[in-house]
């Protein structure tokens, strides 16, 4: 390796894409693994989660989880399978959180293997999962909590700070320093945005601004949009008074960690407001519960990343009248069984497998029925089909009609818009490089043109497997 580089960078994942974020950092002495997320979406997609790194796993020295959705860590259990055996370094919610969405992660992976075998619809012979919960149990005993702030040298020559990013509870932007190759050289930085939030999150404060570094890795997934939060806070009060004005169910995919949370708090909101009419409001999903758990000891905790507000009033910032927490699936079950209007918060977010997708083919033939969907819908998700108005969706091997109302609430995102993701990036000295990451292709060309024209930074849409030197 030349002299005049700290070493390289690799995209394993989250270029040209949403999901399946992997970001290797490679020096002359140690190598790390910024993100481990699962592909999600469209099949060639998913397929990519069963391809081999192009380093062996037990060459990885450490990683780094910027925060606990799936498309960030769910690739962790199959990495210590093959064979890794470092650190992996997140803060305390975010390992608090990923225990709960990797157990879950294998327990869908494992369901569906076996109905693979059971159906006789994989070319394998037997279907296994990608990984199973024993490997999720080994992979836990690697995270090693890095609080924000903390200056840790994590690998050889390679120290790690991480900072709030106002996506999730836990999530971060993490700098990487790495020291110079040569005698006298100096170091480098490296940031990487993660998923930055937003200023206007209803429970957590707002990202630390960057505060410049030599590279920048940063994500597009509203790249290319504007939210109005505003008109979205309309929209969501609307659908909700029509619905239940005319009896009917009013459905919420959501994401089971911070999406739920962020709902519940909206919905706190319209019963102050009189809207809810005093009807039920069900969460059904395992997950989300146990995720709710943690935001509840977060909030008694008084931790740092919460809004003071949202501390000072407590847990009632997240329970609304009438609400109930379906745990089991009889429980699930009884709730489509009911008569009357009700509100139904499910997961998993994308509408990609769970509990949803029973609550979908029960309530999309009925027109008194809405689905609002409050956050980022992936190419080839059942979240995105009903975005684009499809007329039937396929749940279970059968197609179900689409006559339920479908409502897009994209202001309730956990995401920044483009003009956040600017005013992130606006205070600080320019990087050598900025990569566009994480994002569809027409979001991440649109951020990089914006960012070469307004801060006249030398700005690049990576391609997937590309390795760069660094600085």
């Amino acid at each position: 390796m030349s002299t005049d580089t700290t070493g390289s960078l690799t995209f394993l994942g989250g270029a040209g894409t949403v999901t399946g974020s992997k970001y290797l950092v490679e020096t002359g002495r140690a190598s790390v693994l910024v993100d481990c997320g699962l592909f999600q979406g469209l099949r060639e997609l998913r397929r990519r989660n069963w391809q081999p790194l192009p380093v062996p796993a037990d060459g990885v020295d450490a990683a780094v989880v910027t925060h606990a959705h799936l498309d960030h860590c769910g690739y962790l259990p199959r990495l210590v399978k093959e064979g890794f055996t470092g650190a992996i370094h997140a803060t305390p919610e975010t390992i608090a959180l990923a225990e709960i969405v990797l157990r879950d992660s294998a327990h869908l992976l494992e369901e569906e293997a076996e109905l693979a075998n059971e159906q006789g619809w994989s070319k394998h012979r037997p279907a296994l999962p990608l990984y199973d919960g024993k490997d999720v149990e080994r992979c836990l005993d690697h995270f090693v909590e890095l609080d924000f702030g903390e200056d840790t040298e994590i690998a050889a020559g390679v120290r790690c700070t991480l900072h709030n990013a106002g996506h999730i509870l836990g999530s971060s932007w993490a700098k990487l320093t790495l020291e110079g190759q040569a005698e006298g050289a100096r170091s480098s930085t490296i940031a990487f945005s993660g998923d930055l939030g937003r200023a206007r999150h209803p429970l957590l404060r707002p990202p630390d601004l960057f505060d410049g570094a030599d590279t920048l890795v940063v994500e597009s997934t509203y790249g290319d949009r504007r939210h109005d939060d505003d008109a979205s806070a309309t929209r969501l009060e609307t659908a909700v008074d029509t619905t239940l004005k005319h009896g009917g169910t009013v459905l919420i995919p959501a994401f089971a960690v911070d999406r739920t949370e962020m709902i519940l708090h909206e919905l706190v909101g319209l019963a102050q407001r009189g809207i809810l009419r005093d009807v039920p409001v069900y969460v059904d999903s395992p997950m989300a519960l146990a995720a709710l758990e943690v935001y509840l000891g977060a909030i008694e905790a008084h931790r740092p990343q919460l809004l003071p507000s949202v501390s000072e009033r407590g847990v009632s910032e997240l329970f609304p009248p009438r609400l109930h927490l379906a745990r089991s699936p009889e429980e699930s079950r009884r709730i489509d069984a009911a008569n009357g209007p009700r509100i139904v918060i499910s997961a998993s977010g994308m509408a990609t497998g769970g509990r949803i997708l029973h609550h979908l083919s029960a309530a999309l033939p009925d027109p008194r029925n809405t689905v609002l969907v409050v956050g980022f819908a992936a190419v080839g998700t059942r979240a995105r089909d009903l975005v684009e108005g499809a007329r039937a969706l396929k749940i279970h091997g059968r197609y179900v009609p689409v006559r339920a109302r479908v409502v897009e609430v994209p202001g309730l995102s956990a995401h920044a818009d483009y003009p956040e993701i600017l005013d992130w990036l606006g205070t600080a000295p320019a990087p050598r490089t900025t990569y566009v990451v994480h994002g569809e292709p027409a979001a991440s060309a649109f951020l990089r043109e914006r960012i070469s024209e307004r801060l006249k930074w030398t700005a690049v849409v990576p391609r997937s497997g590309e390795k760069v030197l660094l600085p």
